[in-house]
């Protein structure tokens, strides 16, 4: 056995198991703390800037187009870069990489709430959202090394509600810092939450494992860059033109499938690739990959479509949807440890089942649910559907970093974020256009309540079949692990 932590002396077998436990078990608790509260930071340095796009418009003089980028320069730089941190950690030191992405996010987040011009404050948040993007990574990546294997769905799970938490909260902490000193502070409020991630982090997290140079691996700089310029591409081609599709979308996807291509050449012929081309031959990795973004794409659909059907369907006020919009991150806030320990409990694979079951009955209400039944109706389904994604995401999680190797921790991380992001990017775009394209008009905000609940049904009814189709992925990734484990034996 390899011992993970370095700077102590070499001890293996049973030995070197007690004395692992000895030196994490005290610390274990912090380590976790100082975890969630990077997961916390990074999801919340998304949510929390959306609410204050038109104060900056206003303090700045400039369109909502142009404000939008302070959002969207955050979420280009987390997801090009998110794979690519994690194998930079795998490579160079996870704990070092961790704290210079939390230093590099607080003070990013200071240069944002001292910005004197629209421009300055977007570089800034792509700074932040690089930060971000080494947390989210690496995050994930750190529970092998300090949980013990019986509580990782517990850790994933804690994780995981740190991040619903995170984007709860972001909208109301957001809305009172506007309130009470100005758009600055939703910036400056990360410097010290920071700063405490930083410290958490550096006097709790095993220190990295120190190897000779010649045994560390290159970092592939042309696989990194095809990978970013391909992944901007497709981010791009589904975010720009505010839901319309035209001809600089279709160029910029088809940019992003020149750039998958000439990736896959440069990772087939490099001897230290970004992403090994054999990983995705494990049908545990590959099924894993292809649920999270189908996940994600329902998930996103419920933020997209659900405003519009409670305000123009159900007829709310501005208030109400708000506070009705706010039960599924709260469900998911308190579902998610339950979640984790459940999994710990029953085993990964069953609870990833069983949470997309969960997750299927949820789209399935979400799209045959009369209007008459208003508000409870729609709560129903949600209290349904939310704790089935905490159940998956807690499960799915457990099952691809349970046994990866540690050299590879990073990079795997960095996938499992990646699949997620492009399943919200993907169903921000796509669901959006299933809802306008079913509800028959072309302003959705005008529309009818009769046309936006059939726009509702028919789109959760889309949702219901993308997630049947994970669980088609998830039955046939057992069949095939089955059949793998009765061929070796």
């Amino acid at each position: 056995m390899k011992p993970i932590v370095s700077g102590q002396p070499v001890i293996t077998g049973q030995n070197a198991a007690a004395v692992a436990n000895t030196v994490r078990t005290p610390s274990i608790r912090w380590a976790l703390a100082g975890l969630s509260l990077s997961m916390l930071l990074s999801s919340l340095g998304t949510s929390i800037a959306n609410v204050g796009l038109p104060n900056l418009a206003q303090a700045f003089n400039a369109s909502f187009q142009d404000v939008q980028w302070i959002v969207l320069a955050y979420l280009l730089a987390i997801t090009t870069l998110i794979v690519s941190v994690g194998r930079l950690g795998d490579i160079a030191g996870r704990r070092r990489l961790l704290l210079a992405g939390i230093f590099l996010f607080a003070a990013a987040s200071g240069l944002c709430g001292i910005a004197p011009t629209l421009w300055w404050l977007i570089a800034a948040r792509a700074a932040q959202g690089l930060g971000a993007a080494i947390m989210m990574a690496l995050t994930i990546a750190f529970v092998g090394d300090t949980v013990p294997k019986a509580r990782t769905g517990s850790a994933m799970g804690l994780l995981g509600t740190m991040s619903a938490i995170g984007t709860a909260i972001g909208p109301s902490l957001g809305g009172v810092l506007i309130a009470g000193f100005g758009w600055r502070a939703i910036f400056l409020v990360a410097v010290p939450l920071g700063m405490l991630t930083f410290y958490l982090a550096h006097c709790h997290l095993p220190v990295d494992r120190v190897e000779p140079k010649a045994d560390r691996a290159g970092f592939d700089t042309i696989g990194t860059l095809l990978l970013a310029m391909a992944l901007a591409a497709y981010a791009l081609a589904m975010t720009v033109g505010r839901g319309s599709f035209g001809s600089l979308n279709m160029a910029l996807l088809l940019a992003a499938l020149f750039g998958i291509g000439l990736f896959v050449l440069a990772e087939a012929r490099t001897a230290s690739p970004l992403v090994r081309l054999a990983m995705f031959r494990d049908p545990a990795l590959s099924a894993s990959l292809a649920m999270n973004a189908l996940v994600s794409t329902v998930i996103m659909a419920t933020l997209v479509v659900a405003p519009f059907y409670l305000s123009r369907a159900l007829g709310l006020k501005e208030a109400l949807v708000g506070l009705t919009m706010s039960i599924a991150p709260i469900v998911s806030s308190v579902s998610g440890i339950v979640a984790g320990r459940i999994v710990d409990r029953f085993g990964a694979p069953t609870m990833v089942a069983a949470g997309l079951v969960l997750m299927a009955a949820g789209s399935f209400a979400l799209s045959v649910i009369p209007a008459s039944l208003g508000i409870a109706g729609y709560i129903a389904a949600i209290i349904v559907l939310t704790p089935g994604y905490q159940m998956f995401q807690a499960a799915n999680n457990t099952t691809v970093m349970m046994d990866v190797r540690p050299d590879q921790r990073g990079v795997v991380s960095g996938m499992l974020s990646l699949s997620r992001n492009l399943g919200l990017i993907t169903g921000a775009s796509v669901m959006g256009a299933v809802f306008a394209l079913a509800s028959a008009t072309t302003d959705v905000a005008t529309a009818p309540p009769e046309a936006v609940a059939s726009g509702m049904r028919i789109t959760f009814a889309v949702a219901a079949s993308l997630i049947v189709a994970a669980l088609a992925i998830a039955a046939a990734s057992q069949v095939l692990a089955t059949r793998r484990t009765g061929s070796q034996a």
